[in-house]
């Protein structure tokens, strides 16, 4: 069977046990993998959701991951039929469907393509910035390069500007008059990016999740959400801050042994 995801959804909210009126469903999340099971999966980091049984529309469990094709696996667990979207072992396919998932956040890829290190822009600003904040200033600059490729008149279709792209909101926030100027947006990301790196303790793989995608679906998904456009940015990023770092004269950062 090929189904959409509406009745892919009932199919598994009919199957899985639970009380009159309500269904649980777990969104499990592996690595950068999501899955939906009628149980906690082995291997995985479930989080529970409870489906009204007359509800109009069933909630996104999913996020935002455009449009993809996937199976509903049927198996054995702890003694008891469970169902879910990861193919564990002992899996056997039920059914196949096709998920049109919403976008519903202001995510996006950055408008700064990853190439060489470039030194010169704004170099005053983000060196004062950094000196201000305590935020390394190699990273500030991955962030920049990421967001804009330095460029102070930059708009993005999410709404986002400047040099950092700053949603205004935030650059309300953090004291910015003038999102467009370089000077302030390289201040208010760096007062941004400081409170975000104090929020994760110092996680910049999250610092740079919650900057793209926002804190709340940080929160919302316990870790880097499993948005396209954020999984690109914060690979993006990743990669810029070792070559800025390189650029700069710092060692390269390797895992401990």
């Amino acid at each position: 069977m090929n189904l959409s995801l509406p009745a892919a959804l009932v199919a598994l909210l009919l199957l899985m046990p639970g009380v009159a009126g309500a269904r649980t469903v777990y969104r499990c999340v592996q690595g950068n993998t999501v899955s939906l099971a009628t149980a906690p999966e082995p291997g995985s980091t479930c989080t529970p959701r409870q489906i009204d049984d007359n509800a109009v529309q069933t909630p996104n469990l999913w996020g935002n991951m455009g449009v993809f094709s996937g199976t509903l696996y049927e198996r054995e667990q702890d003694g008891t039929r469970v169902y879910s979207t990861r193919n564990l072992p002992g899996s056997r396919v039920f059914l196949k469907f096709t998920v049109a998932t919403p976008p519903g956040e202001p995510a996006h890829e950055g408008l700064g393509k990853v190439g060489a290190p470039q030194l010169n822009r704004h170099a005053r600003q983000f060196k004062a910035a950094a000196k201000a904040t305590g935020v390394d200033d190699a990273w500030l600059r991955a962030i920049a390069h990421a967001e804009s490729g330095f460029d102070a008149g930059a708009v993005s279709s999410k709404g986002a500007q400047g040099v950092m792209q700053l949603m205004p909101d935030t650059a309300t926030e953090f004291g910015v008059a003038d999102p467009l100027s370089a000077e302030q947006s390289i201040n208010g990301g760096a007062r941004y990016m400081k409170t975000l790196l104090r929020r994760y303790n110092g996680d910049r793989v999250l610092a740079a999740a919650a900057y793209n995608a926002g804190i709340g679906a940080v929160t919302r998904y316990k870790g880097v959400p499993p948005y396209a456009e954020t999984l690109a940015y914060v690979e993006k990023v990743s990669a810029l801050y070792v070559r800025y770092r390189e650029a700069m004269g710092f060692r390269v950062e390797t895992p401990a042994k």
